[in-house]
């Protein structure tokens, strides 16, 4: 799937798109596994709460900030991108079960853009058990 982000940094919920691309699969029972191909990008699992999602992001510029002097911006001038995509991760895997994707009830899947804005490709693989 594309996403298309806006800003530097942003949380996008994905969780219908993935949920559709679980229905179209006709798969009762199984598993999901979504993941970004991007190094300065993550996925992540969490509620979709404007003041949360702020915090999200408010931690980790306080973690990460995007003003220090690291060694990768020599190079490419986005190393706390990469960083913070290193402490989210780039995957999560979830169970599919009666042809329904599992999540909590505040549960949403996350694109997170960390160097944007892009067009980025999300993979979503549908394992059938």
């Amino acid at each position: 799937m594309d996403v298309q982000t806006s800003t530097r940094t942003e949380l996008i919920d994905i969780t219908d798109r993935v949920r559709a691309i679980v229905k179209e699969s006709g798969t009762k029972d199984g598993i999901c596994v979504i993941s970004t191909r991007h190094t300065t990008s993550a996925i992540l699992i969490n509620e979709n709460e404007r003041g949360l999602r702020d915090d999200i992001l408010e931690m980790l510029e306080t973690l990460i900030p995007e003003n220090k002097s690291y060694a990768h911006n020599r190079i490419d001038n986005n190393a706390d991108s990469h960083l913070r995509a290193a402490l989210l991760g780039n995957s999560a895997t979830l169970p599919i079960e009666d042809g329904h994707l599992v999540l909590g009830t505040w549960q949403s899947v996350f694109f997170v853009e960390l160097d944007g804005p892009r067009n980025r490709s999300v993979n979503v693989k549908i394992l059938e058990s």
